[in-house]
Parts: structure tokens; sequence; C-alpha cells
């Protein structure tokens, strides 16, 4: 969000406003040289006197968005921005005047740096979104539509004359009607104890504490090593079952395991049973028969 204009800011936007209002406008064969020259040989002096002269475009363009809350000054700046765009694009050949070249240009400038910063949330990034916008005032206010929601019938209206979604319209609706809120700001003491809260105050985390998910770490790390002890104490066929039946993310069949042991399905599952009773006493030892841990196979 841009900051707010302060007096000498204000002061200084004025006096350049002044002076771009008192420079002289250019005749249309005096402009054609001036783009020529700078166009062909970059005459630096050439665009200075080119642009100048149409300072008093950027400013009358600027002010058609001051109502956005946004400092003049920054308004100015992004026109003239725009401006130089029109300057390094223009073809003086095509006998059109620049002015009416430049504006385009002005105008997408300063309409691209309000989108950008009248919300930290970013407002319009389609052509509907962009003329949704710049557009949905000035309509509402063509019908005398002037309350806080829009009515079902103006909705439609704005949809219509500018080729647009009523969803989009309603959307768009929303975020201009919702405000930036600091963090920070503070919210009223209704109960009168002295004590001021901010609205970050009232935000959850669904996140673990940090305390907790060191502890969570700590403990996930112990279990494991707890498991690996266990199973150093099973022999290799029945490390083989535990692994293959436990320890993948897919599970072996009884049958399968039986094939490749040599041994019936019957005879696995036996097997899988004692193992998993000596891994279960061993963890009780080694938790001091907590059988939440014991749980862990």
């Amino acid at each position: 969000m841009a900051h707010l204009d302060t007096q000498e800011t204000v002061q200084s936007t004025r006096r350049f406003i002044k002076k771009a209002m008192q420079l002289p406008l250019l005749e249309l064969e005096h402009e054609q040289i001036l783009a020529r020259k700078w166009a062909e040989t970059q005459d630096e002096k050439a665009l200075h006197e080119l642009t100048s002269a149409h300072m008093r475009l950027v400013v009358a363009l600027a002010s058609k968005f001051r109502n956005y809350g946004l400092p003049m000054a920054d308004l100015i700046q992004e026109g003239n921005i725009g401006l130089m765009q029109a300057a390094n694009r223009f073809d003086a050949d095509r006998e059109v005047r620049f002015s009416t070249y430049a504006g385009w240009w002005i105008r997408s400038a300063i309409q691209d740096y309000v989108l950008r910063n009248w919300s930290i949330v970013r407002t319009g990034t389609t052509a509907a979104q962009k003329s949704l916008f710049f557009n949905m005032r000035r309509l509402r206010a063509k019908i005398n539509d002037i309350g806080s929601n829009m009515t079902h019938e103006s909705r439609d209206y704005v949809a219509r004359e500018l080729g647009v979604r009523v969803e989009d319209v309603e959307r768009m609706e929303g975020r201009m009607e919702g405000n930036d809120r600091s963090l920070n700001a503070t919210i009223s003491d209704k109960s009168g104890d002295g004590n001021v809260s901010e609205w970050q105050d009232l935000l959850v985390c669904d996140r673990a504490l940090p305390d907790d998910e060191v502890g969570e770490k700590l403990d996930t790390h112990q279990r494991k090593n707890w498991i690996s002890d266990a199973l150093e104490n099973l022999n290799p066929r029945e490390l083989i079952i535990i692994r293959s039946r436990r320890l993948t993310e897919e599970t072996v069949t009884l049958e399968r395991l039986g094939d490749e042991l040599g041994i019936s399905k019957e005879r696995v599952r036996q097997i899988e049973h004692e193992a998993l009773g000596k891994m279960k006493n061993i963890l009780l030892e080694k938790t001091n028969g907590d059988p939440q841990h014991a749980g862990l196979i």
C-alpha cells in the first residue's frame, strides 16, 4: 500500500502541476520533428521538449484516479513512465498526434499502478477484472445504485454493460467493499479492564507450538531406535516376515510369503504373531512397561 501524501510532497506536486500547465503546446509539424530526432538519433533534448509539452496530459489523466486514495505525486510519476514508453514507441510517419497515442500508454501505466497498490490483495489480473474495477462505481452511479450492497438488477446491468459474468461482478463487489486492515490495529476495550488487544491476537494458528514440534521430533527419533533394536532380536525368517508384512507400503500376503519361504501360510501367520510378541516384550522393557509405546507395532 502506498503512503499518504505529506505536506511537503503535496506542495511539491502543486509546483510541478503549475509548471506543467504553463509549458506551451506543440504544433503538429514541430512535434513530428522532435519525435523523429528522438527515434533516429536519440536526441535527448528533443525527447525532453516532446515529453515536457505533454506533462499536462499526464496531470489531467492522473487526476481522474485521485479517488482511489493514492498519492497524486505517485500517480503522476507512473503517468510519466507511460509517457516515456509512448515516446519510445511513437511513429511520427503515421500522422497521428502524439497526445492521442501517448494517452493510452499514460492511462495504462496509471491503471496498473492503482491495481498494484489499491489493496495488498491483488485486485485485478484479467481484462474483465480490470474493466470492472475501473468502471463499476461509474455504472452504479449512472443508475443511482448508491447502497452498500448492489441489487440483483444492478449486477445484471453492470455485467451487460461490460460484457462480463454476473459472478465476476459479485466477486469484484466484495473486493471493493472490503478494506485492508492492519494486523496491529487495536481492538476497542469493551471490558473496561484496560487491556488493549490487536487484531493479530485473534488469529488462530493450527500449527503445533515450537516446543511440541521439537518434542515430537525427539519422540519419533526415539521410537525408530526402539523398533530398530527390537528388529535386531528377530531371527532371519522372522525379520523377513515382519518387514514384508509391517514395514512396507504394500503388504505381502501370507500365501506369497509361504511360497517364498517354503512353508504354509498358516505357519507364516504363526511366525508373524510370535515375532510381534517378541518385539512387544522388548519395547515394554525399554519403555518401562508403557503400553502406549509397546503398541507401536
